[in-house]
């Protein structure tokens, strides 16, 4: 399938979260036929808490961090009523009151897993459920999102531990999957999820002590500054930015975001942490208001990288050592696709270079739907994303040249790898206003290539 699509062609969508049901909507729209298979009981993906799979990497107390602004569809608002930073029940609520809204729900079958998809000789998929079920496709759609295969520290850390060790993937709240309730716990990571749980579980009442290991600095953002959110001059993904984006250098944004939140909250070191050994936005940020408060109040006490287990303690790089019941490792996730075979698709430590972060260079009718690290929500850069694929399969698109599609996208990726820190954590990353604005672009310059 190369170029422009000469007939309408069948899609398979693989998952119904939040990018797999945009996909649904746009396909809807566009005339585009398609099966969707939804691995477990209900839409929303990572956002459907307690779900038939038996849980997701949402836990009781999430809520969103970026404001409710930056994660809506760009047709389909959220309540009025809604908080800046809803919880995930409001979050999942809106994604059932999506499907609902554009009649999708019975064009998802739920309950049915992919199991296997395969490339056929003509260039089509073969789509295996796991039912046995099989069907080929024209185009497939892969939307499994890619926070739910947890990823360990790897080599492990020497020696062994005694009490419970989980991912932070599988923590659902103080008492669940294990009792935390007056618990020293060590919480391995910096991301998000390390520090939303490490203030849970410092509060008065809960654990007895939390340590928070972190093997570099990081800079924490708040979710206000000056009582505005933290996005609130941030252009929608699916609006252009003002021309002052373009005009001022990175350089001197990335100075003034600094003084900024320097401002506001100080610098890491201030608090124990260790110094960031990197510029402001060269790697995903950590989002919090309250980690630098439990810190600050003794609830949550910095330590270093773990240097050994030692049954029921735990040593740090500095030389110290805490006793210790409970270990949570909160250190991200790998890219995985097991309905693929490897020789197929596969990401090695993370890392998969797709054409504009969608389409795969040996594969152009096979596409990955917000498998983006963004600075952003994800929603609507999947549905950018689901317009621009739409435009391709009705033949209103036209892809470059083969050379200059495998060119491009090996360039693009190595300029994401040169330009954040070098990190599994970091191997898709995009800054949303930008990309989105260079997808529109070459939505144009395909449209010129079709004729269109």
């Amino acid at each position: 399938m190369e170029g422009a699509m000469a007939i309408v062609p069948k899609a398979c969508i693989i998952g119904a979260g939040s990018s797999g049901i945009t996909t649904c909507k746009v396909f809807a729209e566009q005339g585009i036929p398609f099966d969707c298979f939804e691995k477990s009981d209900r839409v929303g993906g990572m956002w459907a808490f307690r779900n038939s799979l038996g849980g997701t990497s949402a836990y009781r107390s999430l809520h969103i961090n970026t404001s409710r602004r930056q994660l809506e569809y760009s047709d389909f608002k959220m309540p009025a009523d809604s908080p800046d930073f809803p919880h995930h029940t409001r979050v999942g609520a809106y994604f059932d009151s999506y499907v609902d809204h554009f009649g999708l729900r019975d064009r998802i079958r739920f309950d049915c897993a992919v199991s296997h998809c395969a490339p056929t000789a003509d260039g089509r998929w073969q789509v295996t459920l796991e039912n046995g079920e099989s069907n080929v496709y024209d185009a497939l759609c892969v939307a499994n999102g890619h926070h739910w295969n947890p990823r360990l520290p790897d080599p492990p850390f020497p020696g062994t531990f005694d009490g419970p060790v989980i991912h932070s993937h599988h923590y659902a709240s103080p008492t669940e999957p294990v009792d935390f309730i007056d618990k020293n716990v060590v919480i391995v990571g910096m991301g998000n999820s390390a520090l939303d749980i490490a203030c849970e579980l410092g509060l008065a009442g809960h654990a007895r002590q939390v340590f928070l290991s972190v093997r570099r600095g990081y800079y924490i953002v708040p979710k206000y500054f000056g009582g505005e959110t933290l996005d609130a001059g941030d252009a929608h993904p699916s609006e252009e930015p003002p021309l002052s984006y373009w005009l001022v250098p990175k350089s001197i944004k990335r100075w003034l975001r600094r003084r900024r939140l320097e401002a506001v909250v100080g610098r890491p070191e201030d608090y124990g942490l260790p110094q960031p050994d990197y510029p402001l936005g060269s790697v995903h940020p950590t989002i919090s208001s309250e980690i630098l408060i439990r810190i600050g109040s003794g609830d949550v006490v910095p330590k270093p990288n773990i240097a050994e287990l030692q049954g029921n303690r735990i040593a740090f790089a500095d030389g110290t050592a805490v006793d210790a019941d409970v270990l949570i490792y909160a250190t991200g996730y790998d890219i995985t696709f097991p309905f693929f075979d490897p020789e197929v698709v596969a990401a090695p430590n993370n890392e998969l270079p797709l054409f504009m972060r969608v389409v795969h260079p040996a594969h152009h009718n096979l596409y990955f739907l917000a498998l983006v690290q963004p600075l952003c929500a994800t929603m609507p850069i999947a549905e950018i994303q689901a317009r621009w694929i739409a435009e391709h399969l009705t033949g209103a698109y036209a892809l470059p040249p083969d050379a200059e599609v495998e060119r491009r996208t090996f360039a693009f990726h190595a300029g994401m790898k040169s330009r954040y820190l070098a990190s599994a954590r970091h191997t898709i990353q995009i800054d949303c206003t930008e990309y989105a604005h260079d997808l529109r672009k070459e939505a144009k310059a395909g449209r010129r290539r079709a004729g269109r």
